[in-house]
């Protein structure tokens, strides 16, 4: 069995937070690879599914983000799940806002959900980092997680988590690279061909065919012209 987790906080007031990428996250899984209603069961809510054949496991922490690794542990527990079928989607300020890396094992860099976690189950685990940029003092970290996604971020958001419900059945067959290529073609699709170059300066019609001035701003035609004066 694998078990995906998605960090956040409980609760309406932070359902928009950044902290609660890990969220979205998995809520878009379920919802688009016909997951089971969520019910509560290991300090938590749980769903369960297949993802390409694997039975699969989706749970969301209703501890708060500081003690995510009670509901983890109690449920890699219960069903005898080894840490590394378990994958963890969370917010990540070393990257950019839409990019997501996946890491297996590594330290917890101060993110508290993850601190918790590894108390629980050790570190050798995956890790979906969701960027959501940093604010770029320390001091400011905590407002900032807490604060809901600005309204410009909304569409990269969506183009992201949409991604990863579609794609999350790469994991469980170990196609980490796939499942971030697949991910990222989601969030920034490639220009088509077919799309017209830009040009540096538009020429309107008035302007085809008509003498061009030289370096002394005379055209042609004035050059002729001042001879027979």
């Amino acid at each position: 069995m694998k078990l995906f987790v998605g960090l956040g906080n409980p609760g309406s007031k932070y359902s928009q937070n950044r902290h609660n990428i890990g969220f979205m996250a998995i809520d878009s899984i379920a919802q688009k690879n016909g997951f089971s209603n969520w019910r509560s069961k290991f300090q938590g809510l749980i769903s369960e599914g297949q993802l390409d054949n694997a039975k699969t496991l989706l749970l969301k922490p209703q501890t708060f983000m500081n003690l995510s690794g009670q509901s983890v542990g109690e449920a890699i527990r219960f069903h005898k799940i080894d840490p590394l079928d378990v994958y963890v989607f969370h917010d990540e300020l070393d990257l950019a806002p839409s990019k997501m890396k996946v890491k297996l094992g590594g330290g917890h860099a101060g993110h508290n959900g993850l601190r918790s976690i590894h108390s629980h189950i050790g570190q050798n685990y995956h890790r979906i980092r969701l960027g959501i940029g940093h604010p770029g003092h320390k001091d400011a970290v905590p407002s900032y997680v807490l604060k809901d996604f600005a309204k410009s971020d909304q569409e990269w958001l969506d183009h992201l988590i949409s991604g990863i419900g579609d794609a999350a059945a790469l994991l469980t067959n170990g196609s980490n690279d796939k499942f971030m290529n697949r991910v990222a073609l989601n969030t920034n699709p490639p220009q088509s061909s077919k799309d017209p170059p830009k040009r540096n300066q538009r020429q309107t019609p008035s302007d085809e065919g008509a003498p061009q001035p030289d370096e002394e701003g005379r055209s042609a035609l004035q050059k002729l012209v001042d001879k027979f004066r």
